[in-house]
């Protein structure tokens, strides 16, 4: 069996930009990124996929908005929608990886593995959320809904409105982390963690119930490439390279650089709290933890940085 990597996808990459994020947009978009990790697997490496859900979690809270506003549907939990955008992308993602194993004569098998994420109850996010999700409002109806649910959180955002902010907990374990091994053994191609898991708590032994939240998928695809024992972790981005100093008349492109240096510019502050910290951060920490190499670049670079000629590679 060939080496062991874990590709982690963004959310944000299914959807190219506004206008274009119907679900045959985001199929379209999912059909041109399988294409290098089917590459990647024909060159002979083991593959987990991972994917991030954003903006379709959004999409899905407006839904249930909109129909508890329009006709009175009940409400669906923030953990539900999260179990769904897993469920609905894993799906497009399964599909479409087993289409183009099809076309290329490739036997290899897909399958996606509904994963709960365990979280601690104590995790200080949970008492001050961060994540924006959702529809925006103005503050009037903000209002409306803080009376009706006391427990839910507003911020506002960018100038454009009002959103609700959930939980964006630490992950601490990857429930199914077993199941997902058995399956990478059995020489399948796994889809797990998406949307950053369904995240739970403990409750005994052997026990969950969920919680309302939004992992980021970063974090929970670096404790899953710890748990599984990938060799290499590869987050894609928007764009092929890491850079400092960006968006700056000295803005430099990183190749490869060690954890060292990483934590370098991390204290240099170079790297967007939004945007690429987290990315560095979740590969800080799999490098921590006896990973051997990570890899950030975009999507359609993948095969080229497998093969060290795109992307940004962190090393210990």
């Amino acid at each position: 069996m060939g080496k062991l990597v874990i590709v982690a996808i963004g959310g944000n990459s299914l959807v190219k930009d506004n206008g274009r994020d119907s679900i045959q947009d985001q199929f379209e978009a999912v059909r041109e990124t399988v294409i290098n990790i089917a590459d990647m697997v024909q060159e002979g490496y083991q593959v987990v996929v991972t994917h991030g859900n954003g903006p379709q979690v959004g999409f899905a809270l407006q839904r249930v908005e909109i129909a508890n506003e329009i006709s009175g549907m009940p409400t669906i939990p923030l953990v539900n929608c999260v179990a769904d955008t897993q469920g609905g992308i894993g799906y497009l993602i399964q599909q479409s990886l087993t289409n183009e194993f099809a076309k290329r004569g490739v036997n290899k098998k897909v399958a996606s593995v509904i994963t709960q994420v365990e979280v601690s109850a104590d995790d200080p996010n949970f008492q001050k959320p961060t994540k924006p999700v959702g529809s925006f409002f103005t503050l009037e109806q903000a209002q409306a809904m803080k009376n009706e649910h006391p427990d839910w959180m507003f911020v506002e955002d960018a100038g454009r409105g009002y959103r609700r902010v959930v939980p964006s907990p630490k992950p601490v374990d990857i429930v199914e982390k077993d199941a997902i091994r058995s399956l990478i053994d059995a020489g399948y191609v796994v889809i797990a963690v998406g949307g950053g898991g369904i995240p739970v708590i403990k409750t005994g032994d052997q026990t969950y119930d969920g919680i309302d939240a939004v992992i980021d998928k970063d974090f929970a695809t670096s404790l899953l490439a710890e748990q599984i024992k990938a060799e290499t972790l590869i987050i894609t981005t928007g764009v092929s390279q890491v850079c400092i100093n960006y968006g700056k008349p000295n803005q430099k492109a990183l190749e490869q650089i060690t954890v060292e240096e990483t934590k370098q510019y991390v204290s240099e502050n170079h790297f967007a709290p939004g945007s690429m910290l987290p990315k560095i951060e979740a590969s800080l920490n799999f490098l921590e933890n006896n990973g051997s190499r990570v890899i950030i670049t975009n999507p359609e670079s993948l095969k080229d940085a497998i093969n060290n000629q795109a992307g940004t590679h962190i090393v210990r």
